[in-house]
């Protein structure tokens, strides 16, 4: 049972948003961008990242412009969830984040950084969730930067894809 007025939510939508956060991840680190696409409402709202959006139809559009020749590994850990009304939830989480840009590409955020090839970065996700007919769909999201450590000296071509293919269809089958 949700107790709105102490904020807390139930196991089970505790456990379906922690799921949503999951693979608002996994989409973004495997480039499944129709999937990624999925996880919005039709009215969310963004703040924070590099690119300018307006809706999730752009936010998408923009995050895998950006991300899509990136390698990139991330991680959300800590979710701080509660009831914010009958169909919303607020939710806070640590996050850790590793990109690394093709090796000819030493660039971040349109500008060339000679001797950089990635980051490794260190933040927060402030979200809200709405429930709705298809479930809990992320409506608002804002990304907030706390440390970034730059990856420099030589760049070093990691093994090949394929020695650790992800089978992103694996879960649902």
């Amino acid at each position: 049972m949700q107790d709105l007025a102490a904020g807390l939510l139930d196991f089970a939508d505790y456990q379906q948003i922690c799921r949503l956060k999951s693979r608002y991840f996994f989409c973004i680190d495997t480039k499944q961008w129709q999937k990624l696409r999925e996880l919005f409402s039709d009215d969310a709202t963004f703040e924070g990242f590099p690119f300018a959006t307006e809706g999730p139809d752009a936010f998408v559009e923009e995050v895998s412009s950006w991300l899509g020749p990136i390698r990139s590994a991330h991680h959300g850990m800590m979710p701080e969830l509660r009831m914010a009304g009958p169909r919303r939830v607020r939710g806070r989480w640590a996050m850790q984040d590793y990109l690394a840009w093709p090796q000819d590409s030493r660039v971040y955020r349109g500008v060339p950084i000679p001797g950089m090839y990635g980051m490794r970065g260190y933040g927060y996700y402030d979200e809200e969730y709405t429930l709705g007919p298809f479930g809990w769909r992320i409506s608002f999201m804002r990304l907030t930067r706390l440390w970034i450590d730059a990856l420099t000296d030589e760049y070093v071509e990691p093994p090949p894809y394929d020695v650790h293919a992800v089978d992103t269809g694996w879960f649902e089958r």
